[in-house]
């Protein structure tokens, strides 16, 4: 698998990723259980990938806790991007009204889960 480095920086990642996005329930259908799709993350790290893509919104929170669970044997391996500071209200509606307003808090580390 050929690789690129994200930035000017040295983080080295692989050329192909793998978006998660529909690997969890929140964004429409799933096309297999949890287990199949933590098997599907890992047959890809087994064929080269290292980088995947998540985001709070995603559920919300469901999909960074799979991908986390799928990646956790392999950490050092690979490199997870996720997005987050969105305004989520699991009470009122199960998907995310915005940006957050807050920007104190919303770009925190401690945000990030």
């Amino acid at each position: 698998m050929q690789t690129r480095n994200l930035g000017a920086g040295s983080l080295e990642v692989s050329a192909m990723g793998l978006g998660c996005m529909r690997l969890s329930p929140g964004h429409g259908t799933v096309a297999g259980t949890k287990q199949e799709m933590i098997a599907l993350i890992r047959a890809a790290v087994e064929r080269g990938v290292t980088f995947f893509d998540t985001a709070e919104v995603y559920g919300p929170f469901v999909n960074e806790e799979l991908v986390g669970e799928a990646l956790a044997p392999m950490r050092d391996q690979v490199v997870i991007a996720t997005k987050f500071g969105f305004q989520i209200d699991s009470e009122k509606a199960p998907h995310p009204v915005g940006l957050t307003a807050d920007r104190s808090t919303s770009k925190r580390p401690s945000r990030a889960r």
